[in-house]
């Protein structure tokens, strides 16, 4: 369909999409897709077969025991046998990373699971692919009972629209499946990209492949119809004899080829995509190894597709070529609003190798050739009818094609003004990070182990040798082993002056005498208490004034009955514990009816987080466990989990906490939309402005509360915020354990976690925790709710630059990069964040000033 074809209503629904971005990030794209919460509908479920209708496939939903409890096929699952499955539509396109498994339990009457399955998947509904794993494996480990959830990562991930679940046995035997599937829609759009196949390396040593092992598509001289290893969302390392996967040969991470295989001198790749778009950029994550020969590419010629005939008149784009710096990196290059449903680009090699990692997208507002909404399709291999997609125009109504030349002019308008501000926020973060790489004055992390300990002379407390240590940042990929090490965080510490704030012992005991002026304790600088919690993280900080009061008092909670606990699901895990969702039975019984509000009858078992310490673990760990049940008996606020009961009269030690039906803040948010007239036409689900404020003020509520006893959170975000009834906010502490939020924290030096794109540069450069540092993260966290975390905090950059942008709010020379304004965020708002993010910490406001700032704010 042509621009000028378009009916009017569709331009002004497409002006309404805005940009769509890309690059997808495999570590936070892992949101439940709608099994257990509904979006996925019954009609888009399907099976082979069924034993009953009380068994069909749209029982099959993870953690949902309606009908007979599960899926279940008409017959026994036979060896070797693939014909029985569990088919899930998701409409469109989407980067899936994870699936969940659950077998049939039925209320304790079902005890049908399988223990072993293939996943097979489809992009267009006709060509089915087998899912392997990165070495070639197919089968997937299941459940070992009827009950458990089993969450199993993807490595590959797979881009599908179709994904089936295909029980395997060893033996004849009845199978019953409930799942759930995890991931994020695949905004690139790309369904294949044809290449040459990749090539072997010959050096020194043992023999680099560059082959795309991922691929999975044809494959032969060259690759066709496929994606692979250039859209796993994974970027190779700046050595490419080494990857970071484990078990796996040299040069795994990249596709490779040699300039003495192509006597043109370029290497041409073709991408085809599942509709016409307006595609803006291309990002090419090159090697740039130029002591091994391997250079970026010199030049690139693009042609675009956007019907059936290819434009005559090609882009080119030539980037600058780097012999000084042999870090791998992203080449980016404007495709200048081209629409095109497929891009075929020409790569000249630079030197004798060229190698790339990973190619990604972005496209505005693009000209849709179907509707809006994919079509609903029934099974694959029939054709539902009237599912026509094609909207034909009456090119004789005049008020139309006026109404559309109207709109045209809008768009470009629109268009205009995209291209201008991307193209000044590009420069500005590409002069920063210059700026950040090239000044030898950068920032290092001042934290040498897993807790900070504090001397008596209010100084941390380290060895020399700790001190000269150089550290490192490891990213940690959920559920798997797989670490990335950036290659430049080896920076010496900033020299600190007696003149600096808040550094020195002077210093220290000057910001202490302010802190009781200025109503923020920075009782960081005085002795603390670091408990060790069950995750692995650190829970709440105490002053070990405060934890000394604590000490002399008995645990004011109540021993509770193990048997009366049922579990439901597994929250987390960590080194020293366990998090699971449990019903509890008579919690009424321990509840001091003043404090709670359940609106549940006495009968009905209560929703409840259940922290569990291993039986193995150490003293110091069992000590700490008791410490925080102390801690947490004392906390009594509307905004705060409440501690419940416990069981410490054997092992293992639980503590049982309040949970909240709705889930954390993070998972709520990401599956609505705002109030706007995009959101009314696709019937999704909203949150209004006024009540995204509501809970902000929560949150501060709660931390004023928290600051008040000068108790100091560390890990405040909305994976930390659980959500109720009325949108009602509680602040938690275990959104650390959960695998689904790993991508958010970063190991330094061993097992110590930490969400940097969070914490203050104090926190991060220093080691200090305060409540300023606090205050520094509810402003992330008020950022994040008003963007619906629809994106991570400084998504657009790198691990090494988040910190690196520390050093540069130490250095205060303006050069600092904030969040920017969230489209719906007000500008008072926007000037709360802001002061949040203030390099003094005494200039930050307070909780206190915080919650009466939202309060009086006007919706």
């Amino acid at each position: 369909m042509r621009l000028l074809e378009m009916p009017l209503p569709l331009l002004l629904l497409l002006c309404l999409f805005g940009t769509v971005k890309s690059q997808v990030n495999p570590g936070v794209c892992r949101y439940p897709l709608g099994m257990s919460g509904g979006q996925i509908l019954d009609e888009d479920i399907s099976a082979s077969s069924q034993w009953s209708e009380s068994t069909a496939a749209r029982h099959g939903r993870l953690d949902f025991e309606e009908g007979d409890g599960a899926w279940c096929p008409e017959i026994t699952v036979e060896p070797d046998s693939l014909k029985e499955f569990l088919q899930i539509d998701l409409r469109s396109l989407h980067f899936i990373t994870l699936v969940g498994t659950q077998g049939r339990h039925a209320g304790g009457i079902g005890n049908e699971f399988a223990q072993m399955y293939k996943i097979k998947y489809s992009r267009d509904g006709s060509r089915w692919i087998s899912w392997r794993n990165r070495q070639g494996k197919q089968v997937i480990e299941g459940n070992m009972n009827a009950y458990d959830i089993v969450l199993k990562d993807l490595e590959p991930p797979i881009i599908a629209r179709f994904v089936r679940f295909m029980p395997v046995t060893d033996h004849s035997m009845n199978v019953c499946m409930r799942v759930e599937l995890y991931g994020c829609e695949w905004l690139d759009g790309l369904v294949s990209y044809n290449a040459p196949a990749g090539e072997q390396m010959t050096m020194k040593g043992p023999h680099v492949y560059l082959n795309d092992s991922v691929y999975d598509g044809a494959v032969g001289y060259s690759m066709t119809e496929g994606l692979g290893q250039l859209t796993d969302g994974k970027c190779g390392l700046d050595d490419f004899t080494h990857s970071h996967v484990y078990n796996v040969w040299p040069g795994y991470d990249y596709v490779g080829w040699t300039n003495e295989s192509f006597p043109n001198n370029f290497v041409e790749i073709m991408f085809e995509f599942d509709r016409t778009r307006n595609f803006t950029t291309m990002k090419v994550h090159c090697n740039n190894m130029f002591t091994k020969r391997v250079k970026t590419f010199r030049q690139v010629v693009c042609y675009f597709r956007s019907e059936s005939d290819w434009e005559s008149t090609p882009l080119s784009f030539s980037p600058v070529m780097d012999d000084v710096n042999p870090s791998a990196r992203f080449v980016t290059i404007s495709l200048q609003n081209h629409m095109a449903s497929a891009i075929k680009c020409q790569y000249y090699f630079a030197d004798v190798w060229m190698m790339f990692s990973e190619i990604t997208f972005q496209s505005d507002t693009a000209v849709y050739n179907t509707t809006l909404a994919p079509p609903k399709t029934g099974p694959p291999t029939s054709t539902q009818p009237g599912d026509d997609p094609t909207h034909k125009i009456d090119d004789s109504n005049t008020r139309i094609l006026i109404g559309c030349l109207v709109a045209i002019i809008f768009i470009l308008v629109v268009i205009i003004v995209i291209i201008l501000w991307r193209q000044v926020w590009q420069k500005m973060l590409e002069k920063a990070s210059r700026r950040m790489l090239d000044d030898e004055l950068t920032a290092s992390l001042s934290i040498q182990s897993e807790t900070f300990t504090y001397n008596n002379n209010n100084n941390p407390s380290s060895s020399p040798s700790e001190q000269e240590s150089n550290s490192t940042y490891e990213r940690i990929f959920p559920l798997g082993p797989d670490y990335q090490e950036p290659s430049r965080l080896i920076r010496k510490l900033p020299e600190f002056s007696q003149s600096t704030e808040e550094a020195g012992t002077s210093a220290a005991s000057k910001s202490s005498q302010a802190s009781v002026q200025d109503g923020v304790p920075h009782y960081a600088e005085a002795d603390i208490v670091n408990l060790q919690g069950v995750t692995g993280s650190n829970t709440y900080a105490v002053p070990a004034v405060t934890m000394d009061l604590l000490s002399g008092k008995d645990v004011a909670v109540e021993e509770f009955p193990r048997k009366q606990l049922t579990f439901k699901e597994k929250l987390g895990e960590g080194q020293f514990g366990e998090v699971h969702l449990c019903e509890a039975e008579g919690m009424q019984d321990f509840m001091d009816d003043d404090d709670f509000s359940f609106e549940i009858s006495d009968s009905q078992p209560i929703l409840v987080a259940v922290k569990m310490l291993r039986a193995d673990a150490n003293k110091n760990a069992r000590n700490d466990f008791l410490k925080e049940i102390k801690i947490m008996s004392r906390l009594k606020d509307p905004n705060i989990i409440r501690l419940l009961a416990v069981c410490i009269c054997s092992d293992p030690l639980c503590m049982i906490t309040e949970y909240m039906e709705n889930g954390d803040l993070n998972q709520f948010l990401s599956r609505h939309e705002p109030e706007d007239l995009m959101a009314l036409l696709s019937n999704a689900a909203t949150v209004s402005y006024s009540n995204l404020k509501y809970m902000a003020t929560q949150i501060a509520s709660g931390m004023k509360y928290l600051s008040s006893l000068n108790f100091v959170h560390r890990d405040l975000a909305t994976r930390n915020c659980l959500v109720g009834k009325n949108y009602t906010i509680k602040i938690a502490d275990f959104g650390m354990s959960r695998n689904l939020y790993s991508g958010d924290y970063y190991r330094i030096q061993g097992r110590a976690v930490l969400p940097i794109r969070w914490m203050s540069w104090e926190s991060i450069l220093l080691g200090k925790f305060t409540t300023a540092s606090d205050v520094w993260a509810f402003g992330v966290t008020l950022w994040e709710t008003l963007t619906f975390c629809k994106e991570q905090p400084y998504s657009q950059l790198s691990d090494e630059q988040v910190i690196e942008n520390t050093g540069e709010f130490f250095r205060d020379q303006k050069r600092q990069i904030y969040l920017p304004q969230p489209e719906m965020c007000p500008d008072s708002i926007y000037k709360l964040m802001l002061s949040c993010w203030r390099r003094s910490t005494k200039e930050r406001p307070s909780f206190q000033e915080i919650h009466h700032t939202l309060l009086e704010c006007q919706v």
